[in-house]
């Protein structure tokens, strides 16, 4: 049975084609973005894909949106019981679907349509630094990261909150208070 994995962590996407190489399926090829899925499903017409849920560039919903597009398919947010997902993996490469119970609950109860939930994790720590009255050398020192990495986390935070440049508004005022949702 032919495979495709898209998990955009390299140590996941490593032990999962591990894991299915050594349960006897055939993985043609590993991608770390919901792009890549298409093409590479597009090329492979594999039995089945398994496809992360959350994938760059927001890690919200990319990977659900692209494994829609594919034909057979298993969402995955995480490998608990790996005989069960075999088992899933076999079913989907029959003509099923399998969804991981937990992945779609959390997909229901999901906040609708917040811009908070575009940021990624990452953006949400810098946020959080940014809340607590840290400017962005504090945050730099800490978060042991570079000066131009924090402006650049400060500009996706401003963009995905859709905080666009103004004369009259601060906008790390405003990503600030949206954060702790007033």
């Amino acid at each position: 049975m032919r495979v495709v994995i898209a998990e955009d962590s390299v140590l996941l996407q490593a032990g999962l084609t591990k894991l299915l190489s050594d349960g006897g399926f055939e993985v043609v090829e590993a991608v770390t973005d919901a792009e890549a899925l298409l093409r590479a499903v597009g090329e492979h017409r594999p039995d089945v894909a398994v496809v992360d849920v959350r994938m760059p560039p927001t890690h919200t919903d990319e990977g659900i949106r692209a494994a829609l597009v594919a034909v057979g398919y298993l969402l995955k947010d995480r490998v608990a019981h790996v005989a069960d997902f075999l088992d899933a993996l076999r079913r989907v490469a029959a003509g099923g679907t399998a969804l991981d119970p937990e992945v779609v609950s959390q997909l229901l109860v999901r906040r609708r349509a917040d811009p908070l939930d575009r940021l990624t994790p990452r953006e949400l720590q810098v946020l959080k630094l940014m809340a607590e009255g840290r400017s962005n050398n504090g945050i730099t020192e800490a978060l042991h990261v570079s000066p131009s990495a924090v402006e650049k986390y400060v500009s996706n935070i401003f963009a995905k909150l859709d905080l666009a440049p103004t004369d009259i508004d601060h906008r790390r005022v405003l990503a600030v208070l949206r954060f702790l949702g007033t």
